[in-house]
């Protein structure tokens, strides 16, 4: 059986930028920043303060009060951004689609809140104030779940964790269903609600975060000489992955087309890259590969570009040890500049900006880059988005444990 061609429907995204398309979108391409003073919890004692929050989502919208106390925020936000994305592809779930419309949404790290509350709560009030819904409000795989439930999918139900490269991978493996016949549709993607006091005390004691607590807005600084670690954020990235052919029977808009997948590991250490970038360098070989595609086909690279002293260097050494040339001569930015790093949601709020990119022929700019690394010496787009045209661009991830994901999408 041959493969079936996959393209992008419909988007749902939830970010430090706002909740849906425009509002992201119109922000994005300003270079505006969602960064700022956590007010989730009070952070006196830990050494990050910053984040990005999304403060103007409300569950109510969405759920019903009872809904909403069975949720933790990261299966709210994940069933949030699924319902918009569906919405905005304008399918119909009917008992004649039903079984062959599915959900892979993955999460890096799921319910912590609820992991802390409740252990808080066993502490001191004992087993009897541990709630019945513990662990379908903590367990990953009750956002594709609950989107399943409250759309009645009957297709494939899954989820994947492989930290900061979830959504990169659902959305991956979710378009290989498509492609090989055990699906028509898709919604994939991730999401992550881990601004909440253990995992900043975790993540800044591993000093992996930003500690310029007193200008958060220019924190998330990606390939910056003066760049000190990585802001955390949060949110939703939702797609609705289609078969070609059934998208082009019910006219469907399409954002853009889904070309090829790669995956690698680096085989090096639990949370830092290889210097060279090697396994990242495999990875978008594999997904070049995948999709059939050349390297000076690529005019876009949507990076990891987290912020990290380590992680930029690498990555720049990768594009250039696997597009050669070619890396002088394409487009790179991070959007994690504007959001923060959404961990097991990155590659799907991503994915959302990288189908857009393509869609209005504009490149999201890397805002904060105001002293580039001499290491870090390629076209990251600083500052100023910019209108060019763009018939390929690939979505990188990279997570810990050493496991990556690239995407390349073709404008349709």
């Amino acid at each position: 059986m041959p493969k079936r061609r996959v393209v992008i429907t419909g988007l749902g995204v939830i970010s430090p930028l706002g909740i849906g398309i425009e509002r992201n979108w119109e922000n994005i391409v300003a270079g505006v920043s969602g960064i700022g003073p956590i007010h989730r919890f009070d952070p006196q004692g830990v050494g990050s303060q910053i984040a990005g929050e999304v403060d103007d989502f409300n569950p109510s919208d969405y759920f019903s009060a009872k809904e909403t106390r069975h949720m933790d925020r990261f299966i709210q936000l994940g069933v949030a951004a699924g319902t918009d994305a569906l919405s905005d592809a304008g399918l119909e779930v009917t008992e004649s689609n039903a079984d062959r419309i599915g959900s892979l949404v993955g999460s890096g790290i799921g319910g912590v809140e609820t992991i802390e509350k409740t252990t808080i709560a066993f502490r001191d009030k004992g087993a009897r104030r541990v709630t019945p819904f513990y662990v379908p409000m903590a367990i990953i795989n009750m956002i594709s779940g609950n989107l399943s439930i409250r759309h009645g999918l009957r297709g494939p139900n899954l989820s994947i964790c492989t930290a900061c490269t979830s959504a990169t991978h659902a959305i991956g493996d979710a378009g290989r269903l498509i492609e090989y016949g055990d699906a028509d549709v898709m919604l994939a993607g991730g999401a992550e609600a881990s601004i909440t006091p253990t995992a900043m005390a975790g993540f800044s004691n591993a000093k992996a975060l930003s500690t310029r607590n007193s200008d958060p807005q220019g924190a998330s600084r990606p390939w910056d000489a003066e760049r000190d670690g990585f802001v955390m954020g949060e949110g939703a990235g939702i797609v609705v992955l289609e078969d070609l052919d059934h998208a082009k029977r019910r006219r469907a808009r399409i954002y853009a087309e889904l070309a090829g997948f790669g995956m690698s590991a680096d085989a090096h250490h639990i949370t830092s890259p290889p210097k060279d970038g090697v396994g990242a360098k495999l990875c978008m070989d594999n997904c070049l590969r995948n999709s059939g595609l050349n390297p000076d086909d690529v005019d876009y690279v949507n990076a990891h570009g987290t912020s990290t002293p380590l992680g930029d260097v690498a990555e720049t050494r990768a594009l250039k040890n696997s597009f050669g040339d070619h890396a002088q001569k394409f487009a790179v930015s991070s959007t994690k500049s504007m959001v923060g790093h959404l961990l097991g949601a990155a590659g799907g709020v991503e994915v959302v900006y990288t189908a857009l990119a393509l869609y209005h022929q504009v490149v999201p700019p890397t805002i904060n880059l105001t002293t580039p690394d001499p290491e870090c010496n390629l076209d990251y787009v600083p500052q100023h988005a910019r209108e060019m045209k763009l018939r390929v661009a690939i979505s990188n991830s990279f997570g810990f444990g050493g496991t990556n994901g690239t995407l390349a999408f073709r404008r349709y």
